[in-house]
């Protein structure tokens, strides 16, 4: 059986909707990871969301992402909800059978200034769980995973939980801890090799996970960085080619495959250098490199 190869849009960085699934289509995917910056530009330009099943025509779309920065309280908490419905309502259309969420702050410049000491207590930026202990911040994020995922239901829906590496809630086990307070069936994890690895999950963490919560496989590279220092910032450490950085992917594709995972493979890439070169050929060469790792 061929492997099952998404494109994660970010593949095509500097693309539109439009281009994105004609590149994906060319390229040879048979799938597409759609996300929220390119989607809602296409429908805030006043663009139908019933035009997009026709074209998409000929691609899956995998999954759908991302609500971003979910531990919200207070009134914030209202606009992540309404988020993660408007989501629900756009996945059900394209036939996405799940939508992301991300643990916070997605902004991991805040994350450098707590550990440093200069995040000062006026400081208006998001801060997620920051400075909360582990329990209390999975028992908080958890309660919001359990809402989303309450709504994402009453669509049919699935939710994928992708945890950031700079984020309070980062690791493997954070996930699982939030699949166990959201108590809800229909949510598992998007396995992303970089935020994975980054973070020093491990291989032996990955074989030990049960195939059906591995709702997604994000391959994506990054470089080395010092783990007990370093705040991951995704704009320098993951800032090469699916390939080129340090992580051994065929390592973490293997790890995977042993747990019996037969889902889709989703190329995912944030390369300065990519971006700047024909966006059908970065699109094909990433198709191609998956194909091989994953066959």
């Amino acid at each position: 059986m061929a492997p099952k190869i998404s494109m994660n849009v970010t593949t095509t960085f500097f693309g539109n909707v439009v281009q994105d699934v004609r590149l994906a289509k060319e390229a040879g995917y048979t799938g597409i990871e759609l996300q929220s910056p390119k989607l809602y530009r296409y429908l805030d330009a006043g663009f139908d969301v019933h035009t997009l099943p026709e074209l998409l025509d000929g691609l899956e779309v995998t999954g759908l992402g991302a609500v971003l920065d979910i531990e919200r309280q207070g009134t914030a908490r209202d606009e992540y909800l309404a988020e993660v419905d408007r989501m629900c309502a756009v996945a059900a259309v394209v036939g996405a059978p799940i939508v992301q969420l991300c643990t916070g702050p997605v902004d991991w410049n805040v994350v450098k200034d707590f550990r440093a000491g200069r995040l000062a207590a006026d400081d208006g930026r998001y801060r997620a769980t920051l400075g909360l202990d582990e329990a209390e911040a999975v028992r908080v994020t958890g309660a919001n995973v359990r809402e989303a995922a309450d709504i994402a239901a009453g669509y049919g829906l699935d939710l994928y939980l992708e945890p950031l590496a700079w984020a309070r809630l980062n690791r493997c086990r954070h996930t699982l801890a939030l699949i166990e307070e959201a108590g809800r069936d229909n949510v598992g994890i998007a396995l992303d090799t970089w935020h994975f690895w980054t973070t020093g999950d491990t291989l032996d963490e990955v074989r030990s996970l049960p195939a059906e919560l591995i709702k997604a496989v994000h391959l994506s590279d990054g470089f080395d960085l010092d783990r007990e220092h370093d705040v991951p910032d995704q704009s320098h450490h993951r800032n090469v080619v699916i390939g080129g950085g340090s992580i051994p992917l065929q390592q973490w594709v293997d790890a995977v495959k042993e747990t019996g995972y037969a889902g889709w493979w989703v190329t995912e890439m944030f390369s300065d250098r990519a971006n700047e070169l024909d966006p059908a050929t970065v699109a094909r060469t990433m198709r191609d490199l998956t194909a091989i790792l994953v066959s």
